[in-house]
């Protein structure tokens, strides 16, 4: 049994240091990274890279809303052809610094409101998917397998990856409880490390109302800018070994 564990990592800004990167790349198999808009800076993105390559962990692009007040989890309403452009440009400004290093570009992850919109919003999700296309088919898209991006994604004919998360709640339809309700993060690392081992082996989760509803994890997110993303890391990884599941990158298995 495979799981890839990924963090969304690189959301520092300048003078600002965000997450704890450092002790989190080198315990994941695959890091997303902010590229300037919700979080990040030129040179934030060159040295997560340059991190990622150092410690053999695979790459994506983490792309959001041009947001940085709002760490891009406020909703915004692009038409088709700016959302489009808004990816493309993000997905080929971390390219760049792949390139520099040597290193490929794995995959895409829609960050915040852009993720959560998307899942839900068929339009959105074919303007991110067209993005992805467009660029590079080989490139995963990772994303909810409950939502439209992931069936985009399929349509288009890009590989694809189903994503669960070890730090949020989930309502009855298999999206995220939204940040502003009260249960929507998981803050113990017991009850995390639980929900995470029945998702990869059995395809299930408690909801938030109490019911199972059925998941597809191909990887397991834990956020970077989490006050415990260390501790459930070390968590989830141990426990993994533990039940002989093998943490892989995504390009290992998808």
């Amino acid at each position: 049994m495979f799981i890839d564990l990924n963090s969304d990592l690189g959301e520092s800004f300048g003078r600002y240091t965000l997450g704890c990167d450092e002790q989190v790349v080198p315990l994941v198999t695959s890091v997303n990274v902010a590229c300037g808009f919700h979080a990040g800076d030129p040179v934030v993105m060159k040295k997560t890279v340059q991190l990622a390559k150092e410690h053999k962990t695979s790459i994506g692009v983490h792309p959001g809303f041009d947001d940085l007040q709002g760490f891009g989890r406020r909703n915004m309403h692009l038409s088709y052809e700016e959302l489009q452009a808004c990816v493309l440009y993000q997905i080929g400004a971390l390219d760049a610094f792949c390139k520099a290093e040597g290193v490929n570009l794995a995959h895409v992850k829609p960050h915040g409101a852009m993720y959560n919109m998307a899942c839900k919003d068929k339009n959105m999700a074919k303007a991110i998917c067209e993005a992805i296309s467009q660029y590079n088919q080989q490139l995963i898209m990772l994303a909810q397998e409950s939502g439209e991006l992931y069936r985009s994604a399929k349509e288009m004919g890009l590989r694809t990856a189903a994503e669960v998360f070890a730090d949020r709640a989930y309502e009855e339809d298999g999206t995220l409880v939204s940040r502003t309700k009260p249960g929507a993060m998981i803050t113990d690392p017991e009850e995390a490390i639980n929900r995470v081992i029945r998702m990869i082996t059995e395809g299930k989760v408690r909801s938030i109302t109490g019911r199972d509803i059925s998941v597809k994890a191909d990887s397991v997110c834990v956020h970077g800018d989490g006050a415990k993303a260390l501790e459930f890391i070390q968590k989830i990884r141990s426990t993994c070994k533990e039940k002989g599941i093998e943490i892989v990158s995504l390009s290992a298995f998808i």
